[in-house]
């Protein structure tokens, strides 16, 4: 097969900052990267030369390349951003840096605490403290940190509520860096000017004259040969600059521009598969098993082409030994649609007849607006024959004979569909397919998001195993009460010491080990 000619396509690339996405020739994204000047490094890719001096695993790349996409950012941080967060959504197997699920950095100030204090963390949560970010240069978030609260007198202890006693064992108000509200040097009011100044600065404001103030304190310390003063605030003003250039965030469907066309998509999916129409409610379901430990199963929802992210479900598979992908899907279908036929029958007790079908049944309480949950026009699993064959036979032991069922198999993008022989080949550069695999992918990330969020929730119950005097009987009791590590560390000595074998003295040796790190 010849190799594609992209020089038509390129003429098109701007010499902007942003990103590319690589795509082999059955549409997956395969590599995902960034560019200062995406013509530039765009071109480079299908120059010759460039090629032969190339390492393997770029000529590999190369040579699997049969189309590309790009968008334009504003700046270089909002490029590193925005590569970061395809690299997690599609995962291309060329990738190597931010495949993990570490996220970039936001730094944290919770305004209600007594004397707050600037933290740094990478999750988000709903819990009333102020967040800035996220800041793409990790290093340089740190020293403006480090810079603020050194400026501004703020402290940098952990406890919630500081006072005599940890002013003791604190050498930061012997040198100079912090302005020690705990023993009253400083009222509350002036504390609170200071952390809402600090906050203005985190927020870009008065950033210019910030800059050409520390300019000028620079260029006057050379002057007066200070150059260790001078290098200092060179390296200030640095990571000031980087920490403080303007960027978005780039959450999941936002943000990015796209050629995505949900409605004409739906309605080429529905004449594809011969439908009676566009399916406009989808359920795709997905098996991850990286290990025996954790099977786990998840089910996304999509309304009128779009992720219905409340509607996401996701199950631990329970009823099947070892890694069996056939089994497993056939248990989620069970669960997922006995529970939806249960719930609407529950709620409408004195609907319909016996004689009804079950499918038809629940069509009419969706249009009468009584279905509790609605089921969806089209259900998709993500595998080939196997998976689409234990789905048919649990759909059709509900009564489900007639619901619309495929198998969506990732190697070929083939579509399998019940009672034909051969798959469907949906051409690659069709909205029909390229909906099926948004939602298939879809499945496939909410699955191992769970599955990583199990293993790490067992990597920290792990810690009970290395708690001096807790035995495996121990352990089993605890988190049989708590539930896990992060409850038994809220817990008090004398809750933990109801239970049999542990002691009031075991209870704060426990507790002491956990908050060690605190």
């Amino acid at each position: 097969m010849n190799a594609p000619d992209f020089r038509a396509k390129l003429r098109e690339v701007p010499h902007q900052p942003g990103v590319y996405l690589m795509k082999d020739r059955l549409g997956s994204i395969i590599y995902v990267g960034k560019a200062r000047d995406l013509k530039k490094r765009l071109s480079s890719y299908f120059m010759a030369s460039q090629k032969m001096r190339a390492s393997l695993k770029t000529r590999a790349l190369i040579d699997s390349i049969h189309d590309f996409e790009f968008h334009t950012v504003r700046n270089e941080e909002e490029s590193l951003l925005l590569e970061g967060k395809l690299i997690k959504d599609y995962r291309p197997r060329y990738n190597v840096a931010f495949r993990d699920d570490k996220r970039f950095l936001l730094a944290r100030i919770r305004l209600a605490d007594p004397w707050p204090r600037f933290t740094t963390t990478r999750m988000k949560k709903d819990d009333g403290a102020r967040y800035f970010g996220p800041f793409p240069h990790s290093s340089a978030l740190h020293h403006t940190l480090e810079w603020l609260n050194r400026s501004f007198g703020l402290r940098v202890c952990r406890p919630l509520h500081p006072g005599d006693n940890d002013y003791r064992h604190c050498n930061a108000d012997i040198i100079r860096n912090c302005s020690a509200p705990c023993i009253g040097r400083i009222t509350r009011e002036e504390y609170a000017r200071r952390i809402e100044e600090s906050c203005r600065i985190l927020e870009g404001k008065g950033k210019r004259d910030l800059l050409d103030t520390l300019r000028h304190e620079m260029a006057s310390a050379a002057a007066a040969l200070d150059f260790e003063q001078a290098a200092t605030l060179r390296d200030v003003l640095q990571n000031l600059e980087k920490t403080l250039t303007p960027t978005r965030q780039f959450s999941r469907g936002r943000g990015v521009p796209t050629t995505v066309k949900p409605t004409a998509d739906l309605a080429e999916l529905g004449h594809v598969l011969d439908l009676a129409g566009p399916p406009r409610v989808m359920e795709c379901f997905d098996i991850s098993n990286v290990s025996s430990n954790h099977i786990v199963a998840s089910m996304v929802r999509f309304t009128d082409g779009l992720p219905d992210n409340k509607n996401y479900r996701r199950y631990r598979i329970r009823s099947v030994a070892g890694q069996d992908d056939f089994a497993s899907m056939a248990e989620v279908i069970r669960r997922r649609y006995a529970r939806i036929l249960l719930e609407n029958s529950a709620a409408n007790q004195d609907s319909g007849t016996s004689q009804e079908d079950p499918l038809e049944a629940q069509r009419r309480l969706a249009r009468e607006g009584r279905a509790k949950i609605v089921l969806p026009d089209l259900v998709i699993v993500d595998g080939g024959k196997g998976q689409l064959g234990m789905a048919v036979r649990e759909l059709r032991a509900l009564g489900l004979h007639d619901l619309p069922v495929i198998g969506l198999a990732k190697q070929h993008e083939e579509v399998f569909i019940p009672g034909r022989g051969a798959p469907l080949h949906i051409p690659h550069d069709r909205g029909a397919l390229k909906l099926l695999q948004r939602i298939r992918d879809e499945a496939h990330r909410f699955a191992n998001a769970y599955n990583a969020l199990l293993y790490g929730r067992r990597m920290r119950e792990s810690l009970l195993d290395d708690c001096p005097g807790i035995s495996p009987n121990k352990k089993r009791l605890l988190l049989e009460k708590f539930g896990s590590v992060t409850r038994i560390k809220a817990a008090t000595a004398a809750q933990i010491a109801t239970l049999p074998g542990i002691s009031l003295k075991s209870s704060q040796a426990l507790l002491d080990f956990l908050h060690r790190d605190d």
